[in-house]
């Protein structure tokens, strides 16, 4: 080949593969995470026997985990990091389940088990589910509380997390329990027992960009951005309840087979509704509190379910809360009913902040007949949190983030349909997986490497032609 031929194929390469490195750096470092779900029952079994007539027992949902399908419990709010170029993975879930069983003659239980902020860290091909776990020994009842045991080896079964896209999705991973789950299970199961599947979706962020500098705020500007009391009127707030769970599951569930529908500015927390755009008075002497929420939600389904809440309400005099709302139907359309009551003993100010968080709430009378006598007074419901906002620029305490969809889709490709995305109907990327590697050198993307080979090919023809045209004119050629 010609000093000429080498020299021209050469800087179509240099230009071919400097239009692709710049694509690929884009991958070099690892991206953040943050919103998605993590769907897990645990044990299904388990589940099973607390519930059941030995252990006679019950869970609850803690730090705004929730149900969803039969015996799934959605932990939410992802937070971690993501590598495309080795696949390494690793996010952590908010939210815990609580079970209680066996229970003792001082009100106590034989069985009681938290596990909560499950985290799942992927590297080299292998997974593992790390959890929090506070439980009470069978046997001994000596209680023991740990932070982010390596609870479950997670089967990746081939998948390749090599990718660069906007969403990390893992379905129905096989988990099997490890040595250190099973000791913070109580006992109750060996290593190496099969748990349920683990499923997930997390959003992954664009890589960082270096921030652009900014001057120095002058004296004055400091001064002028400094926090401005209300005087005792709210600046904002946001009431987090999630009505009943078990009301939620039977909206959703065989017998009503209905749904809720979200309006005025109301969100769904997965677990919870929030009720935005708080307005009313704080009282700094008596720590008591009145005020108005926007949002509404109505469950429909059949079986006569029509019901529809409004016009939140919460307020609170002596560390003693109600919660009240515009309801419509029950025969009670229209009318502000005091649905549920709670205790609220510390509304001290923080941060420019009174918050309430979880508190218990039991069912009023009124309550009990807007849900049309499917429950007593005193019922247990949901857990009821609140924020206000004292000054302009406090901020509010943030929803549970489940991510751009709130269903998951297809798990990651095996190796052999590595190169493989899809786009879901959101219109963003979802890395099913990425380019794999052979020996050591990246897999150009197909259509970049036919385009290649295909400018080469015609680099070369050109070039031959005109070797040649300048061997019938007796030229000689350059070596």
């Amino acid at each position: 080949m010609s000093v000429r031929l080498r020299a021209l194929i050469g800087a179509v390469c240099v230009a071919v593969l400097g239009a692709l490195l710049p694509a690929t750096a884009a991958h070099a470092a690892g991206r953040s995470v943050q919103g998605g779900r993590l769907d897990w029952g645990i044990k299904s079994s388990f589940q099973s026997y607390v519930t059941g007539p030995i252990a006679k027992g019950s869970y609850s949902l803690t730090g705004g985990a929730a149900t969803v399908g039969a015996g799934q419990f959605r932990f939410h709010s992802a937070t971690g990091t993501y590598d495309g170029d080795t696949g390494a993975f690793s996010a952590a879930f908010s939210g815990g389940v609580h079970f209680v069983g066996h229970k003792e003659a001082d009100g106590g239980y034989q069985l009681d088990l938290t596990i909560s902020r499950p985290t799942v860290r992927v590297s080299g091909g292998s997974g593992t589910l790390y959890a929090d776990i506070s439980s009470k020994a069978k046997g001994t009842g000596a209680v023991t509380t740990s932070s982010q045991v390596p609870f479950a080896s997670l089967s990746l079964g081939g998948i390749d997390m090599k990718g660069g896209g906007s969403t990390v999705q893992l379905n129905s991973l096989p988990a099997t329990l490890t040595s250190q789950g099973a000791r913070s299970f109580a006992g109750y199961y060996t290593a190496g027992t099969a748990l349920d599947p683990v499923s997930l979706s997390a959003d992954v962020l664009p890589a960082a960009t270096t921030p652009k500098a900014t001057a120095t705020p002058t004296p004055e500007a400091t001064k002028s951005a400094q926090k401005k009391e209300t005087s005792g009127a709210i600046a904002n707030g946001a009431v987090d309840w999630g009505v009943r769970r078990t009301f939620r599951e039977y909206v959703t569930g065989d017998i009503a087979k209905g749904e809720w529908t979200l309006s005025s500015g109301a969100q769904d927390g997965g677990a919870l509704f929030r009720f935005p755009r708080g307005e009313g008075t704080y009282g700094k002497s008596d720590r008591s509190l009145e005020a108005e929420f926007a949002g509404a939600v109505r469950f429909t389904g059949e079986q006569g379910l029509d019901l529809a809440l409004s016009g939140v309400r919460v307020t609170v005099e002596d560390a003693r809360g109600t919660l009240y709302a515009d309801v419509a139907g029950a025969g009670l359309d229209g009318e502000k009913v005091a649905l549920v009551t709670f205790t609220a003993k510390d509304l001290t100010p923080r941060d420019g902040l009174v918050e309430l968080t979880e508190a218990p709430t039991k069912l009023t009378a009124r309550g009990a007949k807007a849900f049309g006598g499917m429950y007593q007074a005193g019922t247990v419901m949901d857990p009821l949190s609140f924020a206000v906002a004292l000054t302009e620029d406090a901020t509010l305490p943030a929803l549970p983030d489940l991510g751009s969809s709130a269903t998951g889709s297809a798990s990651p490709s095996a190796s052999a349909k590595a190169a493989e995305t899809e786009t879901d109907t959101t219109g963003t990327d979802t890395t099913e997986a990425a380019a794999s590697t052979s020996g050591g050198a990246p897999v150009l993307p197909i259509g970049l490497a036919a385009g290649f080979l295909l400018l080469a090919g015609a680099v070369y023809a050109f070039v031959l032609r005109g070797r040649r045209a300048r061997r019938a004119a007796a030229v000689p050629d350059e070596d």
